[in-house]
């Protein structure tokens, strides 16, 4: 349960309707085999101790002895156990048979949950064997010594037999929502119930766990397909294929930190539903739920084409309203042969092509000085001409080395001084010629360099419009790729060799041979791990431990400890002091769902890192003599 993970399960034991004492027996088993795989939280489907298609025998006092009797019997099986089990079971109460979810962990029942209609409230005690417990629609049960976990129970909530009160649980307090449910199959029922819960739980930043029954029992009427979900704040962690077994096992393992963090400031609480606590002993949750390495891009090749397409879009019309609404004639951007300003380019054509503009209204400058190299130049030129828009060359050269001597720089000394100098000229350069133009300084920074703050202050950091701020490197690749796919067989060809470049500012000389010396991910450290540090960090408001902990599941064997603490430690020093970048940085469309721009993520420029800093290293491992992991070269 470290770092708020719950490993949970929905399961359709085996059944036989109206066979109570068998069912029981299956129950046990099922529970014994949960607590064997780690499992603390376990819901079965609704009436799963007499099976949902009892129907009008579910009255009869025969089925309700042996349903009350052998529900005390699971209850003593759970002794000395550490799981909160729900049984779903008819239980009469003044009167009236109710179906009902019964809560139990370690020898006792928790409170019982009755099945309601339109969400009418009771609360009382109900009789079970010679002892009372809680009963109620509104119960919650609320863990004492993990935070942020507090379930809320919804019985037989379906497509079919939609329930309004899984919001009102929500808004109570509940992260996690048990659905013992009676949803039977049809042909499109399998697609309309994962959407819903997708849509249920995406709503109410929750997460829900649904267990079915199973096809044991009768198909008198309907057919069920032991089809249980596990959902997680409009994702699938995991899901049973219906039919496919007849028990529907479904694990893994709900983060309710990650829940709790997206629910703050947005709910307003509802007082008054009955808390029922307890406690879970504590223990490392292992976990088996999907983490992505690249959690900014879908996986599969059709929905990545999708969002690519999505995301050009977007870019495109963004900047065509800031152009329009600043009654500009033009845009200008450099263009140096790299993935960025690649992308920025392309989105200015889409641009130009939607509001019906001519492409030489797009001037890119290319703008060669000490790092350039004849591979990035050649790309930059051959692009332009091959997309038809107006390119100029301006050398900066000569005006770089007046400038180090109005400054006393000496050439040879090659600091920040020499570097920076270049990338603040190229900018004025932009300026100029787009106030000539009457037109915009089209921006290319990503949000990855955003975040690390990987720009020349009032260098590459400014522009007008920037249409790259809220992508990351990783998913530029594929969105110039993607582009590359659909483009002309010579455009093509020139955005593939730019994908195969390495990534580079192109400020220091290159090597004898030609070749790019200056490589930014041997300086700042792999694109990929960072921009998975930036949608954990800033996206879900991880802590450095649990990310250090994601980074080694998702990635497996491809880095080392010591590699994802040493770019962990270097990514938390410059997010935050690099802020005062970010501060004052130019405008750009938010395209999906992490965001740096002043609107979106305040803090002020001088915050510490230290104290998450602190936090990574107090919770890894020890080198020999104590202390946190030592890595070579890392101050």
């Amino acid at each position: 349960m470290k770092d708020g993970f719950i490993k949970v399960k929905a399961v359709s034991p085996k059944l036989e309707v109206g066979n109570i004492a068998y069912n029981k027996s299956e129950i046990i088993k099922e529970i014994k085999k949960a607590e064997g795989e780690g499992v603390k939280i376990l819901v079965l489907p609704e009436l799963s101790l007499c099976g949902v298609t009892t129907g009008e025998m579910t009255n009869d006092n025969v089925i309700l002895n042996a349903c009350e009797k052998e529900l005390i019997n699971i209850k003593f099986a759970t002794q000395g156990g550490d799981i909160l089990v729900f049984v779903g079971t008819p239980l009469s109460y003044k009167g009236n048979i109710y179906s009902c979810a019964v809560a139990i962990k370690s020898g006792e029942i928790l409170g019982v949950v009755p099945k309601m209609g339109k969400m009418p409230f009771l609360k009382d005690y109900i009789k079970i064997g010679e002892e009372k417990y809680p009963l109620g629609t509104d119960i919650l049960f609320s863990c004492l010594n993990v935070p942020n976990l507090t379930i809320g129970t919804v019985v037989g909530d379906s497509v079919s037999n939609p329930s309004p009160k899984g919001f009102f649980l929500s808004e109570s307090g509940a992260t996690v929502i048990v659905n013992p449910s009676s949803a039977f199959e049809l042909v499109a029922s399998e697609e309309i119930r994962r959407a819903s819960f997708i849509s249920k739980t995406y709503a109410t930043a929750s997460a829900y766990i649904v267990a079915n029954p199973s096809e044991d029992e009768s198909t008198t009427k309907n057919i069920y397909s032991a089809h249980n979900l596990i959902v997680e704040n409009g994702e699938i962690l995991n899901e049973s294929t219906p039919f496919e077994s007849k028990t529907g096992d479904c694990v893994s393992e709900i983060d309710v930190n990650y829940l709790a963090s997206k629910r703050k400031g947005k709910y307003t609480h509802f007082e008054g539903a009955t808390s029922i606590e307890f406690k879970f002993e504590i223990t490392k949750t292992a976990l088996t739920r999907e983490v992505s390495s690249h959690p900014f891009f879908p996986k599969g090749k059709e929905e990545l084409a999708k969002r690519c397409e999505k995301i050009l879009t977007m870019q495109s019309h963004s900047l065509a309203k800031r152009l329009t609404a600043s009654y500009s004639s033009g845009m200008v951007l450099g263009i140096s042969g790299g993935l960025d300003s690649t992308l920025a380019l392309l989105v200015c054509v889409k641009c130009a092509d939607y509001l019906g503009w001519e492409r030489n209204k797009i001037t890119a400058i290319t703008m060669p000085c000490f790092g350039t190299t004849n591979r990035t130049k050649s790309n930059a030129t051959e692009l332009c001409n091959s997309l038809g828009v107006t390119l100029k060359e301006i050398d900066i050269f000569e005006a770089t080395r007046v400038h180090f001597k109005d400054i006393g720089h000496d050439e040879a000394n090659r600091n920040v001084v020499y570097e920076n100098a270049q990338a603040r000229e190229r900018t004025q350069i932009l300026m100029d010629v787009a106030n000539s133009l009457g037109a915009l300084v089209i921006g290319t920074g990503d949000l990855s360099e955003v975040a690390l703050g990987w720009s020349t202050y009032n260098g590459d950091h400014m522009s007008m419009y920037n249409v790259n701020s809220a992508l990351p490197k990783t998913l530029i690749r594929h969105v110039v790729a993607h582009f590359a796919e659909n483009a002309d067989k010579n455009a093509s060809k020139i955005l593939l060799d730019i994908l195969d470049t390495p990534v580079s500012p192109e400020l220091l000389p290159a090597k004898e041979n030609g070749e790019i010396d200056q490589k930014t991910e041997d300086i700042v450290g792999p694109y990929e791990l960072h921009d998975f540090f930036i949608y954990n960090f800033v996206g879900r408001k991880f802590a450095p431990s649990k990310i250090y902990r994601l980074a080694l599941y998702a990635f497996g064997e491809k880095y080392s400890e010591e590699t994802v603490y040493k770019w962990l430690t270097v990514f938390i020093k410059r997010f935050f002091t690099q802020q005062f970048k970010r501060s004052c940085s130019p405008d750009g469309v938010r395209i999906g769902s992490v965001s740096l721009s002043r609107e979106d993520f305040k803090m002020v420029s001088d915050f510490s890192y230290k104290a998450f800093l602190a936090e990574l290293n107090s919770s890894l491992p020890c080198a020999k003599g104590g202390g946190p992991l030592v890595v070579e070269g890392l101050k």
